[in-house]
């Protein structure tokens, strides 16, 4: 997607220094800020701090940190000790791993030679895919809203309502809940999407920033406000990302995804899930028990990062009493039950096991 004018992916092999670039994006939206990672705690640092984040892009981001890991040394203690830097670093999506795994199988059986251009060209073709695999989500997704659209009367927008941010900033490009607005906005249909601020971290300030650079209409609001919206038919669908879904359909997303979709089933308003196949974790089944959720620090919740203060600085702020115990267990996980339907890069099907094998039978197995 675009930035002031320029074609940006969220990541990018530097060609000339032989290292990779990000965008930093504990800054956003209030400043454009690039990173060369340099180390590989630069890249473990980058991960888990949140300056790359989104399943998709957190994957592709450990792949190209174990291309770094063989440029620097091609051994199989340097590729372990690199996969148990980045895996510590984020354990609830399963991007991170599937990418180490999959990196593992390309590198190790190779000679010392010969692993880092082969690590170097997985990472390459894996950021490649991720942004087809995005690209065809956004176009079954358009046929959901299209139909909508085609129910509503003539000039009406179709109101979406998203939480957190699994845009283009949080894959390596299209992003996957937006990707059928995208498509949707190009195509010439009305839409308005309900952008919910997503605390602690606020990342639907991210996609607001996404949505407004590209021109699609959309109002910012409080976490809380989707429920009143569904109730007084102000919302025609919801389309959230995912971390993780499991083989049977549930879905581990950002906190506060749960109680959407409670919110949207209460009000018989459709809840999808955009995802590429890789978020998907055929060895579990039962995401609550199974899948662990993330408890990161409570400096999350009591300060707000960041904001701009009255004098135009980006600084962070304290918001609770000192000293005060907060939790801040990352993601929730939703039932099956309560999920409309799952859009993938084959298409769109039901959130159930069978369903999933039946669209991914080389996967499932």
């Amino acid at each position: 997607m675009k930035v002031d004018g320029v074609h940006y992916r969220s990541l990018w092999w530097n060609e000339s220094d032989a290292a990779l670039e990000i965008i930093d994006q504990r800054w956003l939206p209030h400043e454009f800020v690039t990173q060369q990672l340099g180390s590989l705690q630069d890249y473990a640092t980058a991960i888990y701090e949140l300056r790359v984040r989104g399943a998709p892009l957190i994957g592709a981001t450990a792949a190209y940190g174990v291309a770094f890991a063989m440029q620097q040394e091609p051994t199989d203690r340097a590729f372990e000790e690199a996969y148990k830097v980045f895996h510590a670093t984020r354990p609830t999506a399963i991007n991170l791993k599937w990418a180490l795994d999959r990196a593992r199988a390309v590198v190790i059986p190779l000679a010392e030679a010969e692993r880092f251009p082969a690590a170097l060209q997985f990472a390459h073709d894996l950021a490649d895919a991720d942004v087809e695999t995005n690209r065809m989500i956004g176009v079954h997704g358009l046929e959901i809203i299209r139909e909508i659209a085609a129910g509503k009367p003539a000039g009406e927008p179709v109101n979406l309502l998203t939480h957190c941010n699994a845009g283009w900033i949080a894959t390596v490009d299209w992003g996957t809940a937006t990707s059928p607005m995208y498509h949707a906005h190009d195509a010439g249909i009305s839409i308005h999407t309900w952008v919910d601020e997503t605390r602690p971290r606020n990342q639907g300030s991210l996609t607001s920033w996404e949505l407004g650079s590209h021109g699609i209409p959309h109002t910012y609001i409080v976490d809380n406000a989707g429920g009143h919206l569904m109730q007084h038919g102000q919302v025609d669908m919801v389309i959230v990302g995912t971390d993780r879904t499991t083989r049977a359909g549930d879905v581990c997303n950002k906190i506060g995804t749960y109680l959407k979709a409670l919110a949207a089933k209460a009000n018989g308003v459709p809840f999808y899930v955009a995802l590429p196949s890789s978020t998907i974790d055929w060895t579990v089944r039962d995401g609550r028990k199974e899948i662990p959720i993330e408890e990161r620090d409570g400096r999350e919740i009591s300060h707000i990062f960041w904001g701009k203060n009255a004098v135009g600085e980006v600084t962070e702020v304290q918001i609770t009493p000192d000293g005060v115990q907060v939790a801040n267990p990352a993601f929730d996980v939703t039932p099956a039950g309560l999920v409309t339907g799952l859009i993938t890069e084959r298409g769109v099907c039901e959130a159930s096991e069978e369903a999933l094998a039946a669209m991914f039978p080389d996967l499932a197995g």
